[in-house]
């Protein structure tokens, strides 16, 4: 499990248009949003980054980067980019399902074709968004076992607004005994 306040695993992977992304290297004043979506398979992750490609540019205001990452390779990370016309978001591919598991995923088995008629990878890595710090911390966390019932872009802006103008910190970093 990923700690609030603590340093969150490496992570680096290639991406469509603009070379590889490592989370160390970031150049972010603030730090990155990380979305890690199922797949080109998935309709509702193509819902969800659709949302996020309009937020970019209000997540960068904010000194904020974002990029969406799937362990679907190229190919299908560039449909998938194509399919919702991303123009700001960078897609990251080859998502390693043990980073996945790293970084606290949960990895599903493949049913065949999807609801858009779409062959499911024989495996691949749940949802997750997550805020990370400039030094490479964690800010906020979210994991999913199934792709339903995401966080919303325009919540997660907000409570940025929040936590910069009240200078709040992150929650649930206590590990001790209760």
């Amino acid at each position: 499990m990923l700690i609030p306040r603590r340093k969150v695993p490496d992570l680096a992977v290639e991406t469509l248009d603009h070379g590889r992304f490592e989370l160390a290297g970031e150049p972010s004043e603030r730090g990155t949003v990380v979305c890690f979506y199922r797949g080109l398979h998935c309709p509702i992750c193509a819902r969800y980054l659709t949302e996020f490609e309009k937020r970019v540019p209000e997540f960068a205001e904010r000194g904020v980067g974002s990029i969406a990452i799937s362990s679907d390779d190229a190919e299908r990370a560039r449909a998938m980019a194509d399919n919702i016309g991303a123009k700001a978001l960078r897609f990251g591919h080859g998502l390693a399902l043990a980073k996945a598991r790293e970084w606290g995923l949960y990895i599903s088995t493949g049913r065949g074709k999807t609801s858009i008629g779409i062959e499911e990878p024989a495996l691949f890595a749940e949802p997750g968004l997550f805020m990370i710090n400039a030094d490479q911390t964690l800010y906020y966390g979210s994991v999913q076992t199934m792709p339903f019932v995401r966080p919303h872009f325009s919540e997660l802006v907000g409570a940025l607004d929040f936590a910069i103008a009240k200078n709040y910190p992150a929650r649930g970093e206590y590990v001790d005994a209760v």
